[in-house]
């Protein structure tokens, strides 16, 4: 079974200009973002049954990547002007 890929161009779309600028302006949200690539493609991987992983640290893993997604939804909102006032970038 296929398990679909959490792109973050796919699910900010709406900030798909604030998330290209950001990547190419802030070496740091841009390897924020390279991180949540990485560990999604490993999820998928796993959840293909490609990689082999036990529940639990699948778990974890997919935890991280809410974590992840979270700080760069943020940023993005931040970069946007959207941000309620109260995040911090």
């Amino acid at each position: 079974m296929h398990v679909e890929h959490h792109a973050l161009t796919h699910d900010f779309a709406e900030w798909r200009d604030q998330l290209h600028q950001l990547k190419q302006d802030d070496h740091r949200f841009a390897a924020l973002a390279e991180a949540y690539e990485t560990l999604d493609k490993h999820i998928c991987r796993v959840e293909d049954g490609i990689e082999r992983l036990d529940d639990a640290a699948l778990n974890t893993l997919k935890l991280e990547r809410v974590a992840l997604k979270d700080n760069i939804a943020r940023q993005l909102r931040h970069a946007s002007g959207t941000c309620c006032g109260k995040c911090t970038p």
